[in-house]
């Protein structure tokens, strides 16, 4: 671990008390050269074979318009060893409190003046799993602020259970809170801007959302990497209906 046990104590409390904490730097500037090295030979060499259920465009018709791409870490060396050895695994585990499991390693992109915004949601009602202990980290590749689309939490909302969501739009965010915002989303909302190698990290069923890209020239990249604790069990039957149908709507929809 990259932290004495001081800072690690005061990482893991402060995640606890508010379901995200944010960590600047937690890639120094060559591991972030060789992370961007290898995502541009991935998206060269990689993405042309996969199938279009791991390759989200913001406009079909746009093939430099990448919105997202899943589960690198399953078809690339480089980002599986990211994903599994590492300190995000070892930080992870921290968070978690115990041994994890990883689920998926995911690019997003919000590309200049069309990237949409990201409805607000908890991503453990995605992922279908019991118990519910996993943690999403959300690493910028670039300088993030309110204009490109920065990430926005309810601070302590992990801490209330899960709420209603109901089908959006967006694309590769197929369920947003239906009863947003409410009191505490007002009282409790924190804008999280960001630089390049900066990690944020939240809780399953932290609160969060993120605005369009409304620059004219920047684009907002940045990598997540969802671990789930090695004791959570995903409902396969579920999520292969929800993923079919997602699929089946993106596909109409033109996106895929």
């Amino acid at each position: 671990m990259i932290f004495d046990e001081n800072e690690a104590a005061q990482i893991k409390a402060n995640y606890d008390r508010d379901g995200y904490v944010r960590l600047p730097g937690f890639l120094d500037a060559e591991s972030l050269k060789e992370l961007l090295e290898n995502l541009d030979r991935f998206i060269a060499e990689i993405v042309p074979g996969l199938p279009n259920s791991d390759v989200y465009y913001e406009s079909k018709d746009r093939s430099n318009a990448i919105r997202q791409l899943i589960r690198l870490n399953r078809h690339d060396a480089f980002f599986d060893r990211m994903m599994s050895d590492s300190d995000f695994t070892r930080l992870a585990e921290l968070l978690i409190g115990r041994k994890t499991a990883s689920r998926n390693m995911q690019f997003f992109n919000k590309p200049a003046k069309i990237g949409a915004p990201t409805p607000p949601h908890q991503d453990g009602h995605y992922w279908m799993i019991e118990p519910c202990e996993g943690l999403t980290m959300w690493l910028a590749l670039e300088e993030v602020d309110e204009e490109n689309g920065c990430v926005r939490y309810s601070t302590g909302s992990h801490l209330k259970g899960f709420r209603p969501h109901g089908r959006t739009d967006t694309l590769g965010f197929s369920q947003g809170l239906t009863d947003f915002p409410n009191e505490d989303d007002k009282a409790n909302e924190v804008v999280m801007r960001a630089k390049p190698g900066d990690l944020l990290v939240h809780e399953a069923k932290t609160v969060h959302w993120a605005d369009g890209n409304t620059s004219e020239t920047r684009d907002r990249k940045a990598m997540g990497l969802v671990y789930l604790s090695d004791r959570a069990r995903e409902n396969k039957e579920a999520q292969a209906a929800y993923q079919k149908k997602l699929k089946a709507d993106l596909e109409v929809a033109g996106k895929i």
